[in-house]
């Protein structure tokens, strides 16, 4: 389980040109492990977590997800990569109104064709780890904004993606919620051996992870283990 990026540029139309969103950027991130990724705002951060992905193709370099290299896949393929490889955490959690919150990660089982049985003992697991059990046959107007976002990582873990991507996950949380969350999705990553790119703006969270990249109008302006 790893994600690599190698030499990736992205660019964008602009007008007559093109912009630069991401200027030969190298990513790295092995199993089990955190990359945090900062920068200002615009710097390229969530042109990076595209990428990575498989929303957005760039124009040059290579994205391997879990030993799988994406370039020439069929839109299709890109797809069943996504749903079996990959769990996305969104700044807002958006989950849907009305299911419970065991149903929002049974869903996730559903569209990828797994087995009923499998997915309930599943999302049974997800919940107890997240610390949500007792609220598992609430909807989401019932949670606090603490519960909802840790259903949102549950909900991206359900298919036991190879890759976990984390796009600010704490934006709306107050800071004691945030650092819950943020040692919530630490723990998983051990536990499970996901390789996890977490976007933050928030340098206090970057106690836990294993390296950063600082993002700079595009390009990777510092890398550093931690």
């Amino acid at each position: 389980m790893s994600l690599h990026l190698t030499d990736v540029t992205l660019t964008y139309p602009d007008g007559d040109s093109r912009l630069t969103a991401l200027d030969h950027v190298d990513l790295h991130v092995a199993a089990g492990t955190i990359t945090a990724v900062t920068g200002p705002s615009g710097a390229g951060k969530s042109s990076l977590l595209a990428v990575a992905a498989t929303l957005i193709t760039p124009d040059s370099g290579t994205v391997v997800v879990d030993g799988v290299s994406t370039s020439g896949l069929a839109k299709a393929e890109l797809t069943d990569l996504r749903r079996s490889r990959i769990g996305i955490v969104f700044q807002q959690p958006n989950l849907i109104a009305s299911l419970t919150t065991l149903e929002q990660l049974q869903l996730m089982n559903h569209i990828s064709g797994r087995s009923p049985a499998a997915a309930l003992d599943r999302a049974r697991e997800l919940l107890d780890a997240v610390g949500l059990r007792d609220v598992a046959d609430r909807r989401p107007h019932q949670l606090s904004g603490g519960q909802r976002q840790r259903a949102n990582i549950a909900r991206a873990l359900m298919n036991r993606p190879a890759v976990l991507l984390v796009d600010e996950p704490t934006s709306a949380l107050d800071s004691e919620r945030g650092a819950a969350v943020i040692e919530l999705i630490t723990t998983l990553t051990h536990r499970d051996a996901t390789a996890t790119v977490l976007v933050t703006h928030d340098r206090t969270h970057l106690a836990g992870v294993d390296q950063e990249l600082v993002v700079r109008d595009g390009r990777p302006a510092q890398s550093s283990a931690r």
